[in-house]
Formats: C-alpha cells, sequence, structure tokens
C-alpha cells in the first residue's frame, strides 16, 4: 500500500473485551462513521477524521458494563495498525509537522516524526477525572496504543486551558492535522525522508 493514491486499510479485531471494525482511507475528504460506545469518544474520533481529512469507520462493540478502558485502547491499537498499513513504506511523505492550536481559552502544542520509532510525550495538565461519562485519561491511553501499533514519534503539551472538552478536542483536531500533514506528499522528491533508506 505504499502508492499514495491507495493509502486504504481495513482491520478487524475481536477479543474476549471488544468487537472492532475498522476502515481508513489515508487521502479522504473527512468522512466518518464512528460507534465506539461513548458519545464524547464518538464526538472526538469526528473531530479526528474531520481535520484529518481522513475517510474513517469505526464500529465497536465493547464491554462498556465494566467501563470504557477497554474500547478505547483496542480502538487505538486499531487505529494504529490501520494507519501503518495504509500508509505503507512512507515514501515520498514530508514525514514532519508541528502546530500551534487554539481552541477557545485552550492552546495545545503538538508535533509529529513519523520516524518508525513509539514514542508518545503526553501532557495536558490536571484534568478533572471525567467529561461527562468519558474518563479523561483515556484520550491518553488511546494516543499511546496508536502510537504502540503506528511507530512514530508524537509530543503533545496543553499550553493553556482550564475546560477540559476544549483541552482534549485541541489535543484531537491538532493530532490529525499533524499527521495529515507529515503524512501529505512532499513535492521536492519522492524517496524516503531518512538517510537510513528506511523508516
Amino acid at each position: 500500500m505504499s502508492e499514495m493514491n491507495e493509502r486504504k486499510s481495513v482491520i478487524e479485531r475481536k477479543t474476549a473485551e471488544t468487537d472492532i471494525k475498522l476502515s481508513l482511507n489515508i487521502d479522504g475528504s473527512g468522512k466518518y462513521d464512528i460507534k465506539t460506545g461513548s458519545g464524547f469518544f464518538d464526538h472526538m474520533l469526528t473531530l479526528f477524521a474531520a481535520h484529518g481529512s481522513f475517510d474513517i469507520s469505526v464500529c465497536c462493540a465493547g464491554d462498556t458494563d465494566v467501563d470504557f478502558h477497554h474500547s478505547a485502547e483496542d480502538i487505538g491499537i486499531c487505529m494504529g495498525k490501520a494507519f501503518s498499513e495504509a500508509a505503507g513504506d512512507k515514501r515520498g511523505i514530508k514525514r514532519y509537522a508541528d502546530i500551534l492550536l487554539p481552541m477557545d481559552e485552550a492552546l495545545i502544542l503538538a508535533a509529529v516524526d513519523i520516524s518508525g520509532r513509539s514514542y508518545v510525550s503526553y501532557d495536558a495538565g490536571a484534568l478533572p477525572y471525567k467529561v461527562g461519562s468519558f474518563d479523561t485519561e483515556l484520550a491518553e491511553e488511546f494516543l499511546n496504543a496508536f502510537v504502540r501499533n503506528f511507530p512514530i514519534t508524537l509530543h503533545i503539551k496543553k499550553l493553556s486551558g482550564t475546560n477540559a472538552h476544549h483541552i482534549l478536542e485541541g489535543i484531537f483536531k491538532a493530532s490529525a492535522r499533524i499527521l495529515r500533514e507529515a503524512l501529505s506528499k512532499d513535492v521536492s522528491g519522492g524517496g524516503v525522508p531518512s538517510t537510513k533508506g528506511v523508516l
């Protein structure tokens, strides 16, 4: 799937805790069909699809009678696998991107290197435990699972903000926008953007 116009993937994963079907088109137009079992997380992934111009379909049946932890983590696993498969050998991409993204009073710094190495630095500050029924710590769990399965270097830092909804919304929007930019075509050349010759 290394061709820039064929960057698509379909992932299915079933465990004793979750049953997930996910499809991704990196070069989409922001179309989405999101059913995670959490209204707030549906909202975050809808923003992620729209701001990344990714076509994403997610259907997750999870053990939400326990809590949403397994669903958030396993969706992150599936999303990471989908991006990894769809990105292929990463030939011709820009590789790096960063953004300062405002969301009302919140300001989020995000940067990414499509490096082939899994690393997350996540600093959202002290958030209340929940937004609605969603445990705010699960945003970090999702991103950790995503990066373990799509080996990239991702830095997220809240520079300002007091409203947890705005902060998390800014994080998902910023993450999507830097991924879109870093995975976009580098017009300066079509090779793998590394002196190693591989990412």
